[in-house]
């Protein structure tokens, strides 16, 4: 082998995975242009010689002269075969050892300016011992391994310098390509020596490790093919006794595929191990297996993504309600604060109002909004506490409680979930569900609901809960404590009308098979619809009455296609629908009477007037309440009267008048069951104007409490209870002053209509309401 230190130019290629050693003979592929290119280019020089190194990054196909290592081998090409694949195998043979001083790229391919590195020998007696002791570890491992080739063997024998005899054992060791660069680029053979001989025992201490653990996995198998075959013959049995073997499987990797927490997967493992040394026949059985069907079907992880986009939210709510705006502050509050944290407790919302005002479509937008799944549950009569928690597992038929069942609907851990109509839930002798939604509805508890059927913790934490509710009067006062209250109160006439044109006139048109074209209904005609044909605080009578004309006029194209195009207007309103229902005065007085005043009431529908009459009559002081009235209102009715007693000479009514007199106060429409404190000035009203003979304005309508001293206290509901004045035309408003703060909340295109006349005292009211007083 000729050693030459002078400088040589050669076509380089870099190897992926592979280090070339001088003094043998190896092969390998070239597939990439580069590569190819100095292939050529070697092959075309009478010594067809390359210069060889490694890759350092071998997962790089564009290399650059910085990611190749500089020490390599210069060798001489034998043979050259042309692949299926078009690449090409190169035989070749190691010629020396050699540094790359300067890479370069030049017509297609690298070439490298290169200088020998020869072997440098030192102390011969000492690179003899270390050679020495470096072939007898060299033998152990051929001996120990059975993969190493027996040619290898025998070549090995028949080296004797040191050099040579590391660069052929290298190419036969199965160590890193990282090693076996580190000792390539090793020029003094005592140093590549010493390194070598600690590669050679780190292989022998690997191959006694490899030994150790295939005499393991041997010892396994064996066990292995023991229960194997023990398994084989059990699932034989069942077989000839019609069981199902694959069920078990088939039950476990279901269980282990829906990520449980790992209680919950240890426990329903645990089942499977009971199931398993039970007959399909045992009636536990099949409890076990619906339990263990419902641990699978219902979400653990599953969660969809919540939108992120403030924006789109807010658009989402202004397309399917109009006004509302609480409600949508709400939610935009709720996403921003989801923003910023990524995660928090989701908040008990709960949506207050009358019938139709849109409490169950608003939860199903904040749904849409917030990108989520939509569940609802209704609790309208709901009196068992098992509806809730669920039953035990041992009752015959036990199931678990529709809490659980809705999130196994669902499919997901974060849906929004309505609780409808949570005012009308009930208790008897079976339990008290309002009781059990405290668990559910508790942010601090309900990351643990325990359904007894299942009787695991299920994580209710991540559900955005919102109920919904007429009045708040009939909810526990526990359970109205976990929730955000949020009104959504009466809508004045010009929302309505808007809503009605919005969503309700297209949403019905669609539904009987009309369009644009052919039916058109104008504003007029929607206003009388809401003024003589409805009286509601929601529009749920409104989308019946809208409804009712489309289908009269799709019975006239029915049976004539070619009529034209059908608008309506407000005469033929009237004409489809028949006489109004419904007139804005009807319940407004029609002159200034005496024991006559108009009150304001707020009801499970929404605001309402009413008009309270007194009338006085010789007698002997008996008082009589007609109309209905509950404990609240009959006494408020004796204290306003007890008031106007003890200040009779402030009115100038004679001291005996009351011990002659027989007081009797009615309120219309007497089928209607009436209570509450705030109709106690218009009683009082009523009253002092049936004794002093001076009439009630027609025009003053009036809400608050009363008490013994004259006081008027603060009253609830005071935008429905304005709302509903606004609707019979009355503009004077008598209320009392601590509730002066609730007017900003009554629509401007009601406030600016009306006159409010804030009181402390009944002076104030009897001054504002009683002509001549």
């Amino acid at each position: 082998m000729a050693k030459t230190k002078k400088k040589s130019v050669y076509p380089m290629v870099a190897l992926r995975g592979k280090v070339v050693f001088p003094d043998t003979v190896s092969s390998f592929d070239v597939g990439r242009l580069v590569s190819l290119t100095a292939v050529s280019r070697a092959s075309e020089q009478q010594n067809m010689t390359l210069f060889v190194c490694a890759q350092r990054d071998m997962t790089k196909d564009d290399i650059k002269p910085e990611d190749v290592y500089t020490v390599g081998t210069v060798v001489t090409i034998r043979q050259i075969a042309k692949l299926a694949s078009n690449n090409l195998r190169v035989n070749v043979e190691g010629t020396f050892r050699a540094k790359a001083e300067e890479v370069y790229e030049e017509d297609g391919c690298f070439y490298a300016l290169v200088s020998e590195l020869p072997a440098v020998h030192g102390d011969e007696m000492l690179e003899e011992a270390y050679f020495r002791t470096a072939q007898d570890v060299m033998k152990d491992i051929q001996s120990g391994d059975a993969r190493f080739p027996k040619e290898g063997v025998a070549l090995l024998e028949k080296i004797n310098d040191a050099d040579v005899y590391i660069n052929n054992a290298m190419t036969y060791l199965h160590v890193k390509n990282e090693v076996k660069q580190q000792i390539l680029e090793i020029v003094n053979v005592v140093d590549r020596l010493k390194t070598f001989e600690r590669c050679l025992n780190d292989e022998l201490e690997i191959a006694k490790l490899e030994k150790k653990i295939s005499s393991m996995v041997r010892q396994s198998i064996d066990k292995n093919q023991k229960e194997y075959f023990l398994r084989e013959q059990l699932k034989a049995i069942h077989t000839e006794l019609g069981d199902d073997e694959n069920e078990k499987e088939e039950l476990t990797k279901a269980i282990t595929d829906k990520h449980m927490p790992a209680e919950i997967e240890e426990k329903a493992l645990k089942e499977i191990a009971r199931m398993d040394k039970m007959p399909p026949s045992s009636p536990e059985f099949t409890v076990i297996r619906t339990y263990l069907d419902w641990l699978c079907d219902l979400p653990w992880t599953e969660e969809t993504k919540d939108t992120e986009s403030l924006t789109d939210a807010k658009k989402i709510l202004d397309e399917d309600h109009y006004g509302l705006e609480k409600v949508k502050t709400r939610i935009t509050e709720y996403l921003a604060v989801l923003q910023l944290t990524k995660s928090m407790n989701a908040p008990i919302l709960c949506f207050v109002g009358p019938p139709g005002v849109g409490k169950t479509s608003i939860a199903r937008s904040v749904a849409r909004a917030l990108g989520r799944k939509f569940v609802r549950m209704s609790l309208g009569g709901v009196k068992d506490e098992a509806e809730i928690r669920g039953h035990r597992r041992t009752y015959v038929g036990a199931m678990p409680g529709r809490i659980i069942y809705a999130m196994k609907s669902v499919g997901s851990i974060n849906p929004v979930f309505l609780l409808d109509e949570i005012d009308k839930i009930s208790s008897d002798m079976r339990g008290d569900p309002a009781s059990a939604l405290l668990e559910v509805l508790d942010p601090e508890q309900n990351a643990t609901f325990r359904d007894r059927f299942l009787e695991v913790p299920y994580d209710l934490s991540k559900v955005l809960f919102i109920t919904t509710a007429n009045s708040v009067d009939t909810i526990p006062a526990p359970l109205l404590d976990r929730m955000e209250l949020i009104e959504l109160n009466g809508y004045t006439l010009e929302e309505k009308k808007e809503i009605a044109k919005r969503y309700l006139v297209p949403k019905k048109r669609t539904e009987n098979g009309l369009h644009d074209g052919i039916f058109e209904i104008e504003d007029d005609a929607i206003v009388t619809l809401i003024e003589n044909y409805t009286m509601e605080a929601g529009v749920r009578n409104l989308e019946r009455q809208i409804g009712s004309i489309c289908r009269k006029i799709a019975v006239n194209y029915a049976e004539d296609r070619n009529i034209g195009k059908q608008t309506i207007t407000s005469a033929r309103v009237e004409e489809l629908l028949g006489a109004k229902r419904y007139l804005s005065d009807l319940r407004k007085l029609d002159d200034n009477e005496v024991g006559a005043a108009t009150g304001l009431a707020w009801t499970s529908v929404g605001g309402t007037t009413l008009t309270i009459e007194v009338s006085a009559m010789p007698g002997k002081g008996d008082i009589q309440l007609t109309g209905k009235l509950g404990d609240v209102m009959k006494e408020s009715a004796r204290a306003a009267i007890s008031y106007i007693r003890a200040h009779a000479d402030k009115y100038g009514i004679a001291p005996d008048a009351f011990s002659t007199t027989d007081i009797h106060i009615h309120v219309p429409e007497g089928a209607t069951p009436k209570d509450g404190p705030s109709a106690g000035i218009t009683m009082a009203t009523a009253i002092l104007s049936a004794f002093t003979a001076k009439p009630v304005r027609k025009d003053v309508a009036m809400t608050g409490e009363i008490t013994l001293r004259g006081k008027v206290l603060p009253i609830g509901g005071l935008k429905e209870k304005v709302l509903a004045a606004h609707r019979i035309g009355i503009q004077n408003v008598i209320i009392p002053q601590e509730n002066e703060k609730d007017v900003d909340e009554i629509p401007e295109s009601v406030r600016k209509d009306m006159h409010f006349i804030p009181a402390t005292e009944v002076d104030t009211v009897f001054s504002s309401a009683i002509v001549g007083l």
